[in-house]
């Protein structure tokens, strides 16, 4: 990110570099690159810090939120900004709810409400901007130090990281303040500052650093601190914002690249609205300046510079709030019709056109801020991977005992997609575990790692054991009788309930679902006693190649066997901390 952050704070220098004259001479550049890069370090890094502990703090909670209050769109633009102003993070929102959509939790005119909410709630970082506790700052930096490395809690550790964060955040304001404090005598910076008054330049400059650093609230944060030293006007200030709105849309671009229709659909929808929200005020720029001015606060005591410096970015503040709760008011009744627009420019895809091969569905590097979200992504996945299973399960016993080589070979073929998913989970796992994980967290990424595993070896089990089963009895000539066959399907459907409540129990963990694998047991052994009987009494009969039938059959019964202990292990994996917790 540095260096496209230096490339664009090159471009806007340069014009007040090719205007530099005899008063360059008297401000010290060097001292004053240093400082704004610095401060500008300090002030993301401190958002990135402020951010994260947030996240730890209320991360776990925020997926629940969002599942169950989004009943209507009100609702849901309610939750998106309550959920994005805790989290820090539209795009997390947006990755959320692209995830809720993809498993049939959410309909897409329900997400529409949540992402326009989560544009009210991205104001909540400019608002605390504003207040500008600069002389608090390093009192916060301390006490956040101290809470985070001697706090025995792990919540008042989050806490302290919090707070530590959102003092690096107004010490980095400060010192990009002060850095930028003689630029308020250098004419050519103050006409470069003149030519932002023109909405569209402003627009578009905000748009493109915005795009370049993906962070609207960094661009918002700069035009405060420029505001603070009188620099921009209220109305400059407005078209900056605007602009950042836009530019915050590349993120959701970004992370739609190469991923579902939900998602494209998703980030269409923040894309359309934001763009058609700053096209409509784009003209009403006064306007909108003069409401501010009337229901923020005032400091008639000053003049000039210093009046600018005290009131526009509590304004600035409040505009941008305004403006993003005035376009969710007006725009949500259109939730339906965001919705049919988005779905006819990225139409589903046609039922012929084959997938190059599969992918996850779920898995999103977006959420590995958030390792909460992130492990509960895995565990939708693991369910996305478990219906490749169970699909397999459910073609495996016919082309078994009756098929033929071809329909053998279209269950082996489906083992190459629970393969994948296998890699594709393990890798964002390994991705997870680098991250600062609590005790609670390692233990369930241990746990899920384990469970992935166990699910892979059952589609091992059915692609190598089962189907070489099945070439077996096609190549020694043999037929399984009928009652034999009712005999295996009966176990068989047996074994696959017991995949499919621990595949459940892993994807929801769920304790009553994995207590229902374990608790098969007896039922397990007591069906495989009876097919082994069967098949005992089988073997007495007169029966054609009776001794080659027997074999498979009784193999057959193992390999099934060998399923359900897998599964039980999954299940294991959801009931050990819940009887380790108590």
């Amino acid at each position: 990110m540095w260096p496209l952050l230096v490339c664009a704070l090159g471009a806007l220098a340069l014009p007040t570099l090719a205007l530099a004259d005899e008063a360059a001479e008297t401000i010290d550049w060097t001292t004053m690159g240093m400082g704004l890069f610095g401060g500008l370090a300090l002030f993301l890094f401190g958002m990135e810090q402020m951010a994260n502990a947030l996240k730890a703090v209320a991360g776990e909670r925020m997926k629940d939120i969002l599942a169950k209050l989004t009943v209507n769109r009100f609702m849901g633009a309610l939750t998106g900004a309550f959920v994005t102003a805790v989290i820090n993070s539209s795009s997390v929102t947006t990755v959320l709810v692209v995830g809720f959509i993809s498993a049939g939790l959410m309909t897409l005119s329900q997400s529409v409400g949540v992402i326009m909410g989560a544009n009210i709630g991205s104001t909540v970082t400019a608002q605390l901007i504003a207040f500008q506790v600069t002389e608090a700052a390093l009192l916060m930096i301390g006490v956040g130090f101290t809470l985070q490395f001697f706090a025995k809690g792990e919540r008042a550790r989050h806490y302290g990281g919090m707070l530590m964060g959102l003092g690096m955040v107004f010490f980095g304001m400060g010192v990009m303040s002060e850095a930028m404090a003689p630029l308020r005598s250098y004419q050519p910076f103050l006409d470069f500052m003149t030519r932002l008054e023109n909405p569209l330049l402003g627009i578009l400059v905000a748009a493109v650093f915005t795009g370049l650093i993906q962070s609207s609230a960094a661009t918002t944060g700069i035009a405060i601190v420029m505001a603070s030293q009188g620099f921009i006007t209220l109305p400059t200030g407005i078209a900056l914002a605007f602009g950042a709105n836009i530019g915050t849309c590349v993120t959701a671009l970004l992370a739609a690249i190469g991923k579902s229709r939900e998602a494209l659909r998703a980030a269409l929808v923040h894309v359309i609205f934001n763009v058609a929200g700053v096209a409509i005020w784009v003209g009403f720029i006064g306007e909108l300046s003069v409401l501010v001015q009337e229901i923020s606060p005032h400091h008639s005591e000053l003049t000039g510079a210093e009046r600018l410096a005290a009131e526009v970015p509590r304004q600035l503040a409040n505009a941008h709030t305004l403006f993003n709760v005035a376009n969710t008011l007006i725009f949500i009744g259109f939730a339906g019709q965001f919705a049919r627009l988005v779905e006819w420019l990225v139409p589903e895809r046609p039922l012929g056109e084959a997938a190059v091969a599969v992918r996850a569905k779920y898995l999103d590097d977006e959420l590995l801020t958030t390792p909460s979200l992130a492990l509960d992504r895995v565990r939708l996945e693991i369910l996305h991977m478990g219906e490749y299973v169970q699909r397999m399960l459910e073609h495996s016993m016919p082309a078994i005992l009756s098929g033929d080589k071809q329909r053998l070979r279209e269950v082996e073929l489906m083992d190459n997609d629970v393969d994948t998913l296998h890699a594709q989970i393990l890798t964002y796992l390994g991705k997870i575990s680098r991250l600062s994980l609590t005790e609670r967290q390692t233990g369930e990424l241990m746990g899920l790692m384990e469970a992935v595993n166990d699910l892979e070896n059952i589609g091992d089990v059915v692609e190598t054991n089962l189907v070489m089963l099945g070439h077996e009895r096609i190549d020694a000539g043999v037929s399984i009788s009928p009652p034999t066959r009712q005999v295996l399907n009966g176990f068989h459907q047996s074994v696959t309930r017991a995949v499919t409540a621990a595949i459940q129990a892993v994807a929801q963990n769920n304790e009553l679902a994995a207590r229902s694998v374990t608790t098969m047991k007896q039922e397990i052994s007591r069906i495989a006693d009876s097919a082994a009987i069967h098949q005992a009494q089988r073997l007495v009969a007169q029966e054609p190649k009776r001794i080659p039938a027997y074999t498979i059959e009784v193999d057959i019964i193992e390999k099934l066997k060998r399923i359900y202990y897998f599964a039980k292990r999954m299940a294991k994996t959801v009931e050990q901390p819940l009887d380790e917790a108590a």
